[in-house]
């Protein structure tokens, strides 16, 4: 047997010790899982991380941020942390063992509670992103999503993850390696994607196979993506209309369950590493592979290829090798695909960005076959209609008074006059009483009364509604949060409704301003508590010497052009 193909070992224990520790961790205190954290630990006790044995102890966590190696010099360029909130951290004694719960509070595993500590997120940015910018979507997450202390210690785990969909598509890094050995498969080499499969794809992929003389595992990540990226139903369905496009019995679909950071350079010898655990034996590396876009000034976080020279520097060490990912671009007059460098000079090329295709998509204008198959587009087209089809949310912001919740209902008005689609009016007071009723006004309860209209929102947007919200939401971080939620499913337009305070205190009809100067109410927004200032909304409209009709009918002219109705 192949070194690379033996078992690799895993952190469960058999199905009988399993029984009898799930029945004790029963009374165990208990951390629900996020997300994140139950897709870290998936690939954690199916191997994908090993050597890793649990969540980073500090040692482990310093030496990662500052060195990409272990305590004991391993190397391993991605912390994987088990972040949680002060109170429950400083309910745990060291040593103490807890229950690690999924969302429905099914046990998975059980750890030892080794180390506890406050980390320096900022440290931690630089040294793993590479810069402290909240442009970043993995910097964004550690700041303002995940938790302030950090656990380490070992798991030990009971069971995997429930996954209803796709379950013939999901492998673990042993189910690969039996699967390896029993195609007789030596050389594997393996592409990592988050997009749906065109053409150029395909003719990539196999280009990098046949000169690799390896068989291809297709491995794209259903885990967590970067924000506002296809759907992974979507994409799946995409990827196994591909499939039969492949020579028969030289390719095989697996999907990794794993939470992408973005992180660039780290991040692709994080994936090369976890390849290997899986039995791979080589790796494509795109450029800018795992890169999370522009930065605050408009540049991009990382350099094309420094992904590529970061897995090359390491790929003896780690044991699996790089094969650099090569453009590929369509010729018309030879209608096919070539390497960007191999294009016949004179030759005419054509090329659809990303941005074009969701253009496209979104207006229902025709995709060419040359650049996708006709299967995939058809499944892009089932959840990508044309954007006067599709739902969206309306989010107004600005100080309490700015007219917010006027400019909204006359929205609504004239977007029911339209027809088409239903609409709902998420008004801050309305949410207050309906939702929110218990909350108060401090800055916890203030984002958890938002995050209840993103989450409303974003389910009306995802089922082709419009949804109109209109809060004072005054955080940066909490807005960023809700538009986040509904891009995975919509379009999200901010609107800062951009009324001086000066203003809105001369509007002030209940009162609230002078109360709060008087210091009857407390963290009251623009008096004793900030208001972040939107730096880039969609639209930003002044309700001063404006009437309401024309501040509503700016918003709708900015629909129109963003081709979300038809007026």
């Amino acid at each position: 047997m192949s070194a690379h193909l033996a078992p690799i070992p895993e952190l469960y224990v058999s199905h009988d010790s399993a029984l009898k520790l799930k029945a004790a961790a029963a009374e165990l205190k208990s951390h629900d899982l996020t997300r994140r954290q139950t897709c870290d630990l998936d690939l954690l006790m199916n191997g994908g991380f090993h050597p890793l044995k649990g969540f980073l102890t500090e040692a482990d966590y310093d030496g990662v941020v500052d060195d990409m190696r272990l305590a004991d010099g391993t190397l391993w360029p991605m912390p994987v942390t088990l972040d949680v909130s002060p109170e429950f951290a400083e309910s745990l004694t060291l040593g103490e063992d807890i229950a690690l719960r999924d969302q429905e509070g099914v046990i998975l595993a059980t750890m030892t509670v080794t180390d506890r500590w406050t980390p320096d997120k900022h440290r931690e940015a630089l040294g793993v992103f590479g810069a402290d910018d909240m442009a970043h979507a993995g910097v964004n997450y550690l700041h303002n999503k995940a938790g302030k202390v950090y656990l380490g210690g070992p798991v030990t785990g009971l069971q995997p993850p429930v996954h209803y969909d796709f379950r013939g598509r999901r492998d673990t890094p042993n189910e690969l390696r039996a699967f390896f050995r029993k195609m007789g498969w030596q050389r594997i080499v393996g592409f990592q994607t988050r997009n749906p499969l065109h053409r150029a794809h395909q003719e990539l992929t196999f280009r990098a196979a046949r000169e690799a003389q390896a068989n291809l595992l297709i491995h794209p990540v259903v885990g967590m993506t970067r924000p506002g990226d296809v759907d992974h139903f979507t994409r799946v369905r995409c990827y196994e209309a591909v499939l039969p496009k492949y020579p028969a019995a030289t390719t095989h679909l697996s999907l990794l369950n794993l939470a992408m950071r973005m992180g660039g350079p780290r991040e692709a010898l994080w994936h090369a590493i976890i390849r290997r655990n899986h039995g791979l034996t080589h790796f494509i590396i795109g450029r800018d592979h795992a890169g999370p876009g522009k930065n605050s000034q408009g540049e991009n976080f990382y350099g094309p290829y420094d992904a590529q020279n970061l897995v090359k520097k390491h790929q003896d060490e780690i044991g699996i090798t790089v094969v650099p990912f090569r453009q590929m671009v369509y010729v018309q007059e030879k209608a096919q695909y070539f390497p960007e460098d191999e294009v016949p000079e004179g030759a005419t090329v054509l090329n659809i960005s990303g941005t074009e295709l969701r253009r496209r998509l979104r207006e229902g204008l025709e995709i060419p076959d040359w650049f996708s198959f006709p299967e995939v587009v058809e499944q892009l087209r089932k959840t990508s209609p044309e954007r006067s089809r599709q739902g969206f949310t309306v989010f107004f912001t600005g100080l309490s008074g700015s007219g917010k919740s006027t400019i909204a209902n006359a929205l609504m008005v004239k977007l029911m006059e339209l027809g088409g689609r239903p609409v709902t009016l998420l008004d801050g007071d309305v949410v207050r009483k309906h939702l929110s009723s218990e909350l108060g006004f401090s800055r916890e309860h203030r984002d958890i009364n938002i995050r209840r209209i993103g989450y409303v929102a974003s389910e009306i947007t995802k089922n082709g509604g419009i949804a109109l919200c209109a809060p004072i939401a005054p955080y940066a971080a909490t807005r960023r949060e809700v538009r986040e939620m509904i891009e995975d499913h919509g379009a999200f337009i901010e609107v800062h409704v951009a009324t001086s305070l000066e203003e809105c205190e001369r509007r002030d009809r209940k009162g609230l301003y002078k109360l709060a100067r008087e210091g009857k109410i407390k963290e009251f927004t623009g008096i004793s508590d900030p208001y972040e200032v939107p730096e880039s909304p969609e639209l930003r409209v002044d309700t001063e010497n404006v009437d309401v009709d024309s501040c509503a009918h700016q918003v709708l002219l900015k629909l129109e052009g963003m081709g979300l109705i038809r007026a």
